[in-house]
């Protein structure tokens, strides 16, 4: 898929007032500090649209971003950031928790996990969370350039052994990137593509 435009439309935390477009829509989560907003950057050729920041948390509200005019990327808050107040979490959940269970435009989410780290018990909660609500998800291994090949495929497989354990019959469809060098960047980008040519040939959306 080659992007031609990428454009903001809205920020807010009240999935009420996220575009009603008919249009399917991608949503991209993960631990604060992950990576989101230059994995992002990096998916739509364009270093400006998410906002960056070495500070986790910067991504607090709902973000959406219409792509070549048929589809939405959703950039969506961190989870497990600790420096935010109790209070701040609590509403970061409700309205993740409310896209996630109430959003019909939603088609997939794309769960960022830092490749880096073994496998996080708030990551394996929130990806078992998405399965039990019946939301097709991937997995996306970020700062891919940071560890050498070999661990790459050793952190992988451990991942899915920790899925495997945690009751997953099989493990999720999963993505290996690197912001920095672009590796990955193809691939999440032709299995969205594929996904949307799905759907407008069958004309199968709400």
């Amino acid at each position: 898929m080659k992007i031609n435009t990428a454009e903001f439309i809205i920020s807010n935390s009240d999935v009420a007032k996220c575009p009603n477009e008919p249009l399917p829509e991608y949503a991209f989560i993960g631990r604060s500090n992950v990576g989101k907003s230059s994995l992002i950057n990096m998916l739509t050729n364009n270093k400006n649209l998410a906002k960056t920041s070495s500070k986790p948390g910067k991504t607090q509200l709902i973000n959406h971003f219409k792509i070549n005019s048929n589809w939405f990327l959703v950039d969506l808050p961190g989870y497990g950031y600790a420096k935010v107040s109790k209070k701040t979490k609590a509403v970061f959940q409700k309205f993740i928790t409310d896209y996630f269970e109430k959003r019909e435009q939603l088609v997939a989410a794309f769960v960022l996990v830092d490749i880096r780290h073994e496998a996080q018990k708030i990551d394996l909660e929130f990806i078992t969370y998405l399965g039990e609500l019946g939301v097709p998800l991937s997995i996306i291994f970020t700062k891919a350039d940071k560890i050498s090949k070999g661990k790459i495929q050793q952190h992988v497989a451990a991942y899915r052994k920790a899925l495997l354990a945690n009751n997953w019959e099989e493990t999720p469809p999963f993505f290996v990137t690197s912001s920095s060098e672009e590796i990955g960047r193809d691939e999440v980008l032709t299995y969205i593509d594929e996904i949307n040519q799905d759907i407008f040939k069958n004309d199968s959306f709400v």
